[in-house]
């Protein structure tokens, strides 16, 4: 078994789902007791957040760079960011290390492809809905990315950072959610990627009638099938 290198904090509480995900998949996996190997790094998510927020990408990476690093040092053998927005930086952590980053958006274009799906919508912070880091790659594997309007996506960006972060769950921001997933089913969405790790805590795959893609879910699985290779 490899030893799995999480960069997480952001926030502490997908970070949970992360570590439990990988530890039940490779206990399912292996059998008895066994537990994945796993060094965690958890970064103050409010630095983080303001320098989202400022756009301040290049010191984000300036940060970040470093301690993947130092997770190699430490014996990781494979690295995993347990944030979708944190990939707009994955290209210059991959460039910083000599270990494999297993990238969210990449392992989810991989089960959408699965599903023969051509057009999903995508729902995340306002950087994942309207940066191109990751409709690039669904572009580039032919599979057509629907956003919420603008307002909507400031209802999603804020509720993620404002309400799931931190661990309040309002029926409102639930339906909310809903009508924004159902008008993007009518716009011609045939799946729903949950591009953020906070929405899975709040939306479920029986919330939805088509495919619901939890990055969260997808990512910690696809890293544990690596490190069990």
């Amino acid at each position: 078994m490899k030893t799995i290198g999480l960069i997480g904090g952001t926030t502490w509480l997908s970070t949970v789902d992360y570590y439990k995900l990988i530890n039940r998949k490779v206990n399912e996996k292996l059998g008895g007791e066994s537990s994945a190997k796993i060094l965690l790094y958890s970064v103050d998510f409010a630095i983080y957040r303001k320098l989202a927020e400022e756009n301040k990408w290049d010191e984000m990476s300036e940060r970040l760079c470093p301690v993947a690093k130092m997770l190699e040092t430490g014996g990781a053998e494979c690295l995993l960011l347990c944030a979708n927005t944190l990939h707009i930086i994955a290209n210059d952590i991959r460039k910083s290390i000599n270990i494999p980053l297993i990238h969210i958006a990449e392992e989810t274009v991989n089960q959408i492809k699965k599903s023969g799906l051509k057009k999903v919508g995508l729902l995340g912070t306002r950087f994942t809905m309207e940066k191109d880091f990751y409709k690039k790659i669904l572009i580039e594997n032919q599979i057509e990315p629907l956003i919420p309007g603008d307002d909507e996506r400031i209802f999603i960006h804020n509720s993620i950072f404002d309400e799931l972060g931190k661990e309040i769950f309002k029926p409102e921001t639930k339906k909310k959610y809903i009508d924004i997933i159902d008008k993007l089913i009518k716009n011609g969405a045939e799946g729903i990627i949950l591009g953020c790790t906070e929405i899975p805590l709040i939306i479920k795959q029986e919330d939805c009638p088509v495919p619901v893609f939890n990055t969260t879910e997808i990512h910690a699985n696809a890293i544990v099938e690596f490190a069990l290779e």
